[in-house]
């Protein structure tokens, strides 16, 4: 089967993070041997000039769109109709992929079977919206009538657009996150005399990038030579660095690595004794969940669908508005109990996928979490 997907989120050689949860489920339609092409309408702060490229192993044809002009987005439709020809199924992802092609259902000009899969946090949390994203809503719930289906990542997202949908088919399909072949010992630990701190994400108002600052200064102030380390660019990190400024002993320590490729966050994380993340409003959580697939415990606030995979075994989930002090007891408490010794078993095929494994009533499995090994015994 030939799948197309359209995104406005994709790494670019300006943006080498953007969009790597799209990059990652296309790979997994292709993994499961469909011929997967990706359209890329790239907004233009993204925009490396390349059109024409490949992105592990896919085709990507990059064309310009600036979401919020309505001019740039009539010659992105007109561009994008004739490059879907060939294609056996859309896979839209993305709010704003939405816009041309919802123009091009409204003339008639698609007509293929059309899947969009959502992400965006507007939906369930339009409080960190600005008045003119709040106001568009109505106009994303009829953009969102138009696909035959829809996933959303977790069922946080899924409410909103179900009511949107009013009874058109909606499916919770999780982002994929990868597991780690080797995870590595946390440095610290207040054992060792100190907690290293991340947190992976946009430095804005919806990630609350300061309430990080706030428990590294409550840590400090009780005598735990605590470090935190942000991961990420946005407008709010020249007001971090006035704080760093302002407060040197804080700002010894404190890190700004900027955006880094997946492979320097794993480094990242890896340095790291807890992942932190105060977000005022998210879905899935990407960040969380690829800090516990990486050994590290998460301490977040329950604005997300977080709180769907974060148990008292991999983390600690805190309400939305919870002071510094609660979110010091929190990352002193969670770093205290953690187990990375504990053995997790992710994606087992028990009775879905091929080769199946069926296990009879009465039969025994033996989960070796050394040799990374699970036997069954049928007698």
């Amino acid at each position: 089967m030939r799948v197309t997907v359209v995104t406005t989120w994709l790494p670019t050689d300006r943006a080498p993070s953007s969009g790597s949860f799209v990059l990652r489920d296309s790979a997994a339609i292709r993994d499961a041997g469909q011929d997967v092409r990706i359209i890329h309408l790239v907004p233009p702060h993204q925009d490396d000039g390349a059109r024409h490229r490949i992105l592990e192993g896919m085709r990507v044809l990059s064309i310009p769109m600036k979401p919020s002009n309505p001019l740039s987005v009539a010659r992105a439709a007109d561009r994008l109709h004739p490059a879907l020809t060939g294609a056996d199924v859309l896979h839209s992802m993305a709010m704003s992929t939405l816009l041309p092609l919802t123009a091009l259902d409204h003339a008639r000009a698609l007509t293929l079977p059309w899947v969009h899969t959502e992400h965006w946090s507007g939906l369930t949390n339009p409080d960190t919206l600005g008045p003119a994203l709040r106001a568009a809503i109505p106009v994303v719930g009829h953009g969102l009538a138009r696909p035959d289906l829809v996933t959303a990542v977790c069922e946080y997202l899924a409410a909103p657009i179900r009511a949107l949908r009013r009874g058109l088919p909606t499916k919770v399909v999780p982002c994929i996150v990868e597991p780690q072949d080797a995870v590595s010992e946390p440095p610290g630990g207040e054992s060792a005399g100190s907690i290293n701190m991340v947190t992976v994400g946009g430095l804005v108002e919806r990630k609350d990038p300061m309430a990080c600052l706030d428990v590294l200064t409550e840590l400090t102030s009780r005598g735990i030579p605590a470090t935190m380390t942000f991961v990420g660019e946005g407008p709010l990190r020249a007001h971090i660095e006035e704080r760093l400024t302002a407060d040197p002993a804080l700002g010894e320590r404190t890190r700004l690595t900027g955006n880094l490729d997946s492979e320097g966050v794993r480094a990242e994380l890896a340095r790291a004794d807890v992942f932190i993340g105060p977000t005022r409003g998210d879905n899935f959580f990407v960040s969380a969940a690829e800090a516990i697939t990486s050994g590290r415990p998460v301490v977040v606030s329950d604005a997300g669908g977080q709180s769907e995979y974060v148990t008292d075994a991999n983390g600690t989930v805190l309400p939305l508005g919870a002071g510094s002090r609660q979110w010091a007891d929190a990352v002193v408490e969670t770093v205290g109990r953690y187990n990375p010794e504990a053995v997790i078993c992710v994606g087992v095929p028990f009775g879905h996928t091929r080769p199946q494994w069926i296990l009879p009533h009465g039969g025994t499995m033996t989960l070796d979490g050394v040799s990374r090994r699970i036997t069954a015994s049928y007698a």
